[in-house]
C-alpha cells in the first residue's frame, strides 16, 4: 500500500488509472469501512481510501476533538485488506485550492440530521467535492447508514455532471444489531448493551411501530436525548401514507456524550 499526503504526488501516481474505486472514511476503521473496503477490492481493479477528519462538518470543537483517532490500527487494516493506496490530507492540502464544481445542496439538506446540525451537510459536500476534484474516482463507495448524506452526495454528483458512479452499500451490524460506527468506540459496555436493546425492539418491531412507541422504547432505557425519530417513504422522501408502503425508520439520539444516526 502506498501512502501519500501530498495532493500533487498522489494525483501523479493516480493520473491514468481508469477503474479507480473510492471509499473516503474520517479513520478509526471498523467492519463497515471494512465491508465497504471488500466490495471495491472485488469489483474493481483498485481502490484508494483516504482518511481525513473534516472540521467543516462538526458543529461543536468539543465533538471534534472528540471524535475517536488510532491512525496506526487505521493504516495496519488497510494493509491487511491490501488497498493500493491511502490518501491522508492536512486542512491545507484540501481546502487551499478552488475545485472545479460548486457545492449542490438538495432541499433534502433541511430534513433529518440538517434540522439541528447546522452547516453539517455543507461541511460535507465542501470535502467530498474536493476529493472528487483530485482523485477522479471512477466510483465512490458509501454506506446506507448515512442514508442522508448519500442521498445529497448523489445529488451533487448528478447536479455537476461528475463522471464519479455512486456505489451504495449495506449497513453492517455487529451480531448485537448495532450499526458499526467509529463513534461507538466512545461508548462504555453499560451504554452499548442498552443501545443494543433499543435498536433491537424497534428493529423486531417495525411495522407495528410509531414516533409514540419509539419515544417510549429510549425513555425506558434512558435515553432520554432524542433528536428524531422520522418514517419516511425512500421513493419520494415523504412520511408514508401507511405501513405497507415500504418506508425506513430513521433515529438520531444521544446516548451519554455521544450523538449516533441508523436507519432500518
Amino acid at each position: 500500500m502506498k501512502i501519500f499526503k501530498n495532493k500533487k504526488a498522489l494525483q501523479k501516481k493516480i493520473l491514468k488509472l481508469k477503474n479507480l474505486s473510492f471509499v473516503p472514511t474520517m479513520g478509526s476503521l471498523h467492519k463497515g469501512h471494512e465491508k465497504l473496503i471488500k466490495i471495491a477490492k472485488k469489483r474493481f481493479k483498485k481502490v484508494i481510501v483516504s482518511i481525513y477528519i473534516n472540521p467543516k462538518q462538526f458543529n461543536s470543537r468539543e465533538d471534534f476533538r472528540s471524535y475517536p483517532r488510532n491512525i496506526q490500527k487505521d493504516i495496519n487494516i488497510l494493509k491487511r485488506l491490501k488497498v493500493d493506496y491511502l490518501y491522508m490530507p492536512n486542512y491545507i492540502d484540501i481546502f487551499h485550492f478552488k475545485p472545479k464544481n460548486k457545492i449542490f445542496l438538495h432541499n433534502f439538506k433541511k430534513k433529518l440530521c440538517g434540522k439541528t446540525r447546522k452547516g453539517h451537510f455543507k461541511g460535507v459536500l465542501n470535502v467530498i467535492n474536493r476529493f472528487l476534484d483530485i482523485i477522479k474516482p471512477k466510483y465512490i463507495l458509501l454506506g446506507k447508514k448515512d442514508f442522508q448524506q448519500l442521498f445529497l452526495v448523489k445529488k451533487h454528483i448528478e447536479k455537476n455532471k461528475i463522471p464519479t458512479r455512486i456505489i451504495p452499500c449495506e449497513t453492517v451490524r455487529n451480531k448485537n444489531g448495532i450499526a458499526f460506527s467509529s463513534r461507538n468506540n466512545n461508548l462504555k459496555k453499560e451504554e452499548l448493551r442498552r443501545l443494543a436493546k433499543i435498536i433491537n425492539k424497534i428493529r423486531k418491531n417495525k411495522k407495528f411501530m410509531n414516533k409514540q412507541k419509539i419515544i417510549k422504547i429510549f425513555n425506558e432505557l434512558a435515553v432520554k436525548k432524542i433528536d428524531y425519530v422520522e418514517f419516511l417513504n425512500l421513493s419520494n422522501l415523504k412520511t408514508p401514507i401507511n405501513k405497507k408502503t415500504k418506508f425506513n425508520i430513521f433515529i438520531a439520539f444521544y446516548v451519554g456524550k455521544t450523538r449516533l444516526i441508523d436507519n432500518f
